[in-house]
């Protein structure tokens, strides 16, 4: 790990002029779970660490009026147990408390996890390895290396680096936004589109400018959470990244669906939402017959590479799985 300087602001107008004026180097800590890995692997090498903890209207949880609010700096512990989120919208809390263990839900930041970079063992290891996400227009090992836990979707000749979070896939389930502030002022974007897919810059994952913080995120209050799950099939039981997940939520009327909400972990380089397999849903019944189709149209168009293809079936399996789940808890 290299050396570093270290600042702590008081508030969110003195920590966005700090990130302004230093450019980029600079880097915000707020858990520190993903960043002090990456620093210890020489994958992060900041000249500068802006500690936002101190930020207290980064913080709260609001559960009133037409959307619920979590503050960036709220930690995934206490946001998993928070009594509205469970009983609302259970795919969000699953999605936090699936995540990790809970030594690391209790340090990590909300922010911090949906802005978590990738576990590609390429991108986290460097050389000998070719890695355009960490070394830009050095090329991607990933594509003809061992590539079983990639993405095949959203990928591109630059990289095919999973997404790893959790909690971002439920988000776009549900239609969640972020605000962000930065030196030109706040602006507010949906989950959808704050990460990037790589494209021909993979080393951009998210499209927030050096001096953005995000704030706060909202999720607006719709029926659909209540029955809801987030499903995530891994290689161990517990506290690993998803080879396969599944954010799922429904809204039945008179015994057809009138809502369904369907996004998909570890097989794309963003959060991916399955649009297409959920209109497939609309206005049927849902049973185990058109929860396997649904399963099936979500993994159309899937590119895989050599070692991931058996994410296609385990993929349209855990899909329909979620969605059994969900319609049970209707």
């Amino acid at each position: 790990m290299k050396r570093f300087d270290y600042a702590r602001p008081a508030d969110l107008g003195s920590a966005i002029a700090t990130l302004a004026a230093a450019g980029d180097g600079t880097r915000l800590v707020a858990g520190g779970t993903t960043l002090f890995d990456l620093m210890k692997l020489d994958v992060e090498t900041p000249g500068r660490l802006v500690d936002i903890n101190g930020l207290a209207e980064l913080r709260g949880i609001d559960t009133g009026g037409d959307e619920l609010r979590l503050g960036a700096l709220v930690r995934m512990a206490d946001a998993a147990e928070d009594t509205r989120l469970k009983a609302d919208f259970p795919l969000l809390s699953e999605a936090l408390w699936k995540a990790a263990s809970q030594q690391l839900r209790n340090m990590a930041s909300l922010g911090g996890n949906l802005l978590q970079r990738t576990r590609c063992a390429y991108f986290r290891h460097g050389e000998p390895f070719a890695c355009n996400k960490r070394n830009p227009g050095s090329g991607c090992a990933a594509i003809d290396g061992a590539n079983r836990s990639h993405a095949f979707f959203g990928g591109s000749d630059a990289c095919v680096a999973a997404y790893p979070g959790d909690f971002a896939i439920a988000l776009i389930a549900m239609d969640a936004v972020i605000d962000v502030e930065g030196a030109k002022g706040r602006r507010s974007l949906a989950i959808a589109d704050l990460h990037r897919q790589p494209g021909a810059r993979p080393h951009q994952d998210a499209n927030l400018s050096p001096d953005e913080i995000i704030v706060q995120i909202r999720i607006p209050a719709n029926s659909v959470g209540r029955a809801s799950t987030y499903h995530k099939v891994r290689d161990r039981e517990s506290y690993a990244f998803a080879v396969v997940s599944t954010a799922a939520a429904v809204r039945i009327e008179d015994g057809v669906v009138a809502d369904v909400r369907i996004a998909l972990g570890g097989v794309a380089t963003v959060p991916w939402r399955a649009r297409s397999a959920e209109q497939a849903l609309i206005g049927r019944r849902l049973d185990a017959e058109t929860a396997a189709e649904a399963g099936r149209i979500a993994f159309e168009g899937a590119a895989p590479l050599n070692h991931n293809s058996f994410k296609i079936e385990l993929g349209a399996n855990v899909v329909r799985d979620a969605l059994i789940i969900a319609a049970g808890r209707a």
